[in-house]
């Protein structure tokens, strides 16, 4: 069977400042880490100095479309004062991508904060929405001639989660109020960054981009079922139904299968799991799609990759999902791109550098590229825009 996916079709890949560029200091993340609560990123992948490298690969792959994000510490290290210089690296990348023919897909934040946000409460603080929104009007004001789509947030409900409520990730904090404060300050934060943009530069497409799990009924069982209806309204539902009127389109991050039995939660297989153990579910994604159908958006898959450092499943993995994709196109649900996590391994959060998501294998110690052969195969649907 021939895969023929819509003309104009995104491909690419997707990366973030922090886990790529390297010498990200001003930020809580960063902070954090030279505290020893959590991992440093470092010099990451140096991406800072090595991006002209690292978009000649994605342009040998055939990628049309490349996400990223701006680091908002570069931009404002301290309250109220921008940093030209950095706004001007981030205009040579997008100058880059534009001479390669890549769309630049521009997120405005990837999870870290300045350190001087981040002392004033950081997402908790109703100051947030003023913060951000005085950095947004800087940053699309600064690049609005040479970029279509803005990404605001990336995956706020997990970051909510895994900072305010579980206690993973900076501020680490473990409270039910203040996980609940963050997610409605995500939501004002968002809703005032899209009104910023459109006033600045009203043709361009603005998203957020949410990770949603597929959640399985187990044999349609009706207390799965319930369970799972309450947990989507939740967990997918509760900030797109809160914004459907200030997106353009809906970003997707797929990666997670939750088999529910019963009273029970992550009752999986797991046939098949990745490095880092997550189950590789490549079918889930056709559901989560059909779930964001009633939303009549545009849906671009935003995040979808694996840790696979052997690179054995990466191949199967990227076409087994595209399928699925193409399943949903097929039943009228409006996919228009598709983005692999990751362009490059990466620093992956709570665990370091050992995770390897990338398309491109790093040598953390001499910095060296070396591109692994699911790039190749990936290029080769990019190309011809088919499996």
């Amino acid at each position: 069977m021939n895969y023929k996916f819509p003309d104009n079709f995104y491909w690419g890949a997707a990366t973030s400042a922090y886990q790529i560029e390297g010498g990200i200091n001003n930020n809580d993340w960063a902070q954090a880490g030279r505290e020893g609560k959590v991992p440093l990123a470092g010099l990451a992948c140096d991406s800072y100095n090595h991006f002209p490298e690292d978009f000649d690969a994605a342009k040998l792959f055939g990628h049309n479309a490349y996400r990223f994000s701006i680091e908002w510490s570069r931009i404002e290290p301290e309250e109220g004062k921008f940093n030209q210089k950095e706004i001007e690296h981030y205009r040579k990348v997008i100058s880059e991508l534009r001479k390669r023919n890549i769309e630049p897909w521009v997120g405005l934040s990837h999870w870290t904060i300045p350190l001087w946000v981040s002392n004033k409460g950081g997402w908790k603080s109703e100051k947030i929405i003023d913060y951000f929104s005085r950095y947004t009007e800087k940053i699309v004001s600064s690049l609005k001639d040479d970029v279509k789509f803005w990404i605001t947030i990336n995956e706020p409900e997990l970051c909510a989660y895994f900072s305010y409520l579980a206690g993973l990730w900076p501020p680490q904090e473990k409270n039910f109020f203040s996980f609940i404060k963050v997610i409605h300050n995500f939501i004002k934060v968002h809703r005032e960054a899209y009104k910023i943009i459109k006033k600045i530069q009203p043709q361009a497409q603005v998203g957020i981009a949410t990770n949603n799990t597929y959640y399985e009924a187990y044999k349609n069982r009706p207390i799965s079922v319930l369970l799972k209806t309450i947990i989507e309204r939740l967990d997918h539902f509760y900030i797109l139904n809160r914004i459907q009127n200030y997106q353009d389109f809906i970003g997707l991050n797929y990666y997670f299968h939750c088999r529910i039995k019963g009273f029970k939660f992550n009752q999986n297989e797991n046939k098949k799991i990745s490095d880092i153990e997550w189950e590789i579910y490549p079918e889930g994604i056709y559901y989560v799609l059909k779930n964001l159908e009633k939303y009549k958006k545009p849906i671009y898959i935003t995040e979808n990759g694996l840790a696979d450092a052997k690179d054995e499943k990466r191949e199967w993995f990227i076409k087994e999902t595209l399928k699925n994709v193409h399943r949903a196109i097929q039943e009228g649900i409006d996919v228009r791109g598709y983005f692999y996590w990751s362009l490059l391994d990466n620093f992956e959060w709570d665990k370091g550098f050992w995770p390897r998501f990338g398309l491109v294998e790093v040598d953390y110690k001499t910095l060296k590229r070396k591109i692994r052969p699911s790039a190749f195969k990936y290029g080769e649907i990019c190309k011809n825009n088919a499996l």
